[in-house]
């Protein structure tokens, strides 16, 4: 006698997708997790999934995250230069106490 065909209710499967989306495991192993073929779930992502669940490269994104990514340089740049002069300013003191700490003759 043929197993019984599985039946899943709309509302399963759009959370089904929903899980793949936030996840990151592969397909093949959410299907073996949940007990469902590969190519059942294949099916369901192209009927339910949901991009604005996902970060998509759009242009004006794009644009935010070099805007982002310059002002850090920048701020990096800035404490790199403040992080070398507190070093200079470190070298001397050591250089002067040094100095100043021998004994008198």
């Amino acid at each position: 006698m043929g197993e019984k065909r599985q039946r899943f209710n709309e509302e399963f499967k759009r959370q089904t997708v929903k899980y793949i989306q936030e996840q990151t495991k592969t397909v093949p192993e959410i299907a073996a997790e949940l007990n469902i073929s590969a190519g059942t779930i294949h099916q369901w992502l192209a009927k339910y999934r949901q991009f604005e669940n996902e970060s998509l490269a759009n242009p004006e994104k794009v644009r935010q995250l070099e805007q982002l990514l310059k002002e850090k340089e920048r701020e990096n740049q800035q404490k790199d230069r403040a992080l070398a002069d507190l070093q200079e300013e470190m070298a001397i003191l050591k250089k002067a106490l040094h100095i100043f700490s021998k004994a008198k003759n």
